[in-house]
């Protein structure tokens, strides 16, 4: 079975505008603003974190399938959820000998981000149940530094977390609103903080007294 042409990305509940990103989970639970930089403002730069997360992903990013001892593996697969709005694409899924997915997201990011990793594999989890019909139980973060897989549970407190932030995401997403920066420790780290000027911004709200 072809499995990226048979599953084919379906959205028919929702308008192409309603529709959340699986990548923009993980910058809302990082930072929304970080969120609405990108997904909004359109916003983009590089840094030495960003470079290298996309070296890791040169490797994963190319479609394809191979198998090994019975396990299936597709790279670059699109998956979608019609239930839930959101669409994306997988770094690695493996399919195991019964058909159950399984999910492998590539980072090389800081552990800051280890909620928001999470539930971006938790949102590719809801979408290859939906996708194939199975439970995904599990999943796994590969993180390029240490050459490990960190195993995730879809718990039913991180399914609960991932559907909150999708709802969050839709509502940043339509309302067109920059929130207000974070100012902590996530900033030295981000590529954007040039642009979100994170700590002249919270200065100024400070000293003006409002919100942005």
């Amino acid at each position: 079975m072809n499995v990226t042409a048979s599953h084919r990305i379906r959205t028919s509940n929702w308008r192409d505008d309603d529709l959340v990103p699986i990548s923009a989970l993980q910058h809302y639970a990082y930072c929304p603003r970080q969120c609405a930089l990108i997904h909004v403002e359109q916003v983009w730069d590089e840094n030495i974190y960003t470079l290298r997360g996309n070296r890791a992903h040169e490797q994963v990013d190319v479609p394809g399938g191979s198998t090994r001892d019975d396990v299936r593996t597709e790279k670059a697969l699109p998956i979608y959820s019609d239930k839930y709005g959101i669409v994306g694409r997988a770094d690695i899924v493996e399919f195991r000998t019964d058909g159950t997915p399984y999910p492998v997201e590539h980072k090389v990011g800081s552990r800051k981000a280890r909620r928001a990793d999470e539930i971006q594999l938790c949102a590719q989890a809801l979408c290859l149940e939906e996708m194939f019909s199975m439970t995904v139980s599990s999943g796994a973060l590969f993180y390029k530094k240490s050459q490990r897989r960190r195993e995730v549970e879809m718990t039913a407190s991180l399914r609960a977390d991932t559907m909150s932030i999708i709802e969050s995401v839709r509502i940043l997403l339509q309302s067109q609103k920059l929130p207000g920066p974070v100012a902590d420790s996530r900033c030295p780290d981000c590529s954007l903080i040039e642009s979100c000027m994170p700590y002249i911004v919270e200065r100024l709200q400070l000293d003006t007294g409002e919100d942005e």
